[in-house]
């Protein structure tokens, strides 16, 4: 039985198959999407250290709100007694 023949006759599948497809098609192009960004390591050959050119002062989030780095003073205390 056919697909479309299928959705002929049992009419209350059909937003089901279009929820369904919506979902692969975002998600294979969210994947396609992740692989061309910097963070994600395809090949390890030609770049085997790649947090060396991470530059820091970039977001490396989806979303960033209000983001302001500030040091922790109990974690600064930590560095100084330990040195």
């Amino acid at each position: 039985m056919n697909i479309f023949q299928l959705l002929r006759k049992k009419k209350e599948l059909i937003p089901l198959v279009l929820i369904m497809t919506t979902a692969a098609v975002g998600a294979s192009s969210f994947a396609v999407y992740s692989l061309q960004k910097t963070d994600v390591i395809i090949d390890r050959k030609r770049n085997p250290e790649p947090w060396e050119t991470v530059d820091p002062n970039v977001p490396r989030k989806l979303l960033t709100i209000n983001q302001q780095w500030k040091p922790i003073e109990e974690l600064q205390k930590v560095r100084r007694a330990t040195k």
